[in-house]
Formats: structure tokens, C-alpha cells, sequence
């Protein structure tokens, strides 16, 4: 079996940022999809983020994403990453850091500032409702924006690839 790229990344050098994971292509028709990894802690160095933060932000940000006038119809999913240091961001069309920068931000201030109930977290709307953090999740939110997405650079949005 072939390596997969994500498992030539750098983990213990990768910083939280924001990465072009891969770029796809539809076979048939060529149309490019962009995976962004999103890492909003440093793996290996830092606390992961706990289930309940990864779950209200997901809520959030999807619900976001799908409202966002702009992306929504851009939009092919958002969910955490399975080490829970961050989230990826699949969009129709090819795209650079830069490209979604802003509307990173977007997503991450709406839940740094968000009040009220979390969106779908009702047992009707939800396989697992009670578990659920907004305060986790606006902590996570802010610390994100503050330490990294305020000021991403060449080194947060560049994988560091192993033995580099």
C-alpha cells in the first residue's frame, strides 16, 4: 500500500495554521475539490481539543459554512480531524491559504462571540447531543483566532514534510 500524503507531514514541526491538505479531481470531469487542514493545535506538543469543544464547533461552524452567502454553495464538508488537533474544510474549487483566510476567520469569530443554544443539539437533531461545549468551544475558537489566525505567515499555512 502507498503512503498517504498526510502521513508525510511533519507532525512534530507543524504548527497550528491553515494548509492545503490535497487537491482532487473529479476523473470524469476535471473539477478540483481543495481539502484544508485547519490545525488549530500543535500535535504532539500541545493538549488535543476535548470531544465535547470539537463537537459544538462543528455545529457551529457548519451551520455557518452552510449560511455564509458567499461559500455555502461551495461548501462539500466540515468535521474535526480524528487526533482532535483540528478540522478540515472541503470546498469545490481550487484554492490557496490566502484564498479562505478571511473566511476562516468568519467561521472562527462567529463561535468565539456566539450565545444562545447551539445549533442542532437536540436529541431529535443529533446522535450524541449531550455531548456539547460551547464555553469549551469558545475558548478553542478564540485561542485559534488569537495565536494564529490574526496573523497566519508562510509558516502557518506551509507543511513542514518529513526529513526536510
Amino acid at each position: 500500500m502507498e503512503r498517504i500524503a498526510s502521513f508525510t507531514i511533519d507532525h512534530l514541526r507543524l504548527e497550528p495554521g491553515v494548509y492545503v491538505s490535497r487537491i482532487d479531481r473529479d476523473p470524469e470531469h476535471g473539477s478540483p475539490v481543495t481539502t484544508f487542514d485547519l490545525r488549530m493545535t500543535a500535535p504532539n506538543r500541545e493538549p488535543v481539543i476535548d470531544t465535547a469543544s470539537v463537537h459544538a464547533i462543528e455545529h457551529l461552524i457548519a451551520t455557518y459554512l452552510r449560511n455564509d452567502p458567499s461559500w455555502a454553495s461551495r461548501v462539500v464538508y466540515f468535521g474535526p480531524m480524528g487526533c482532535r488537533t483540528g478540522f478540515y474544510l472541503v470546498l469545490f474549487g481550487e484554492y490557496a491559504p490566502a484564498d479562505v483566510a478571511d473566511l476562516v476567520r468568519g467561521m472562527f469569530a462567529f463561535v468565539r462571540d456566539f450565545e444562545g443554544e447551539v445549533p442542532g443539539a437536540t436529541p431529535v437533531e443529533c446522535g450524541n447531543y449531550h455531548d456539547s461545549d460551547l464555553m469549551g468551544a469558545k475558548w478553542w475558537a478564540r485561542h485559534y483566532f488569537d495565536k494564529t489566525l490574526s496573523s497566519l505567515d508562510e509558516e502557518h499555512t506551509t507543511y513542514p514534510q518529513i526529513g526536510e
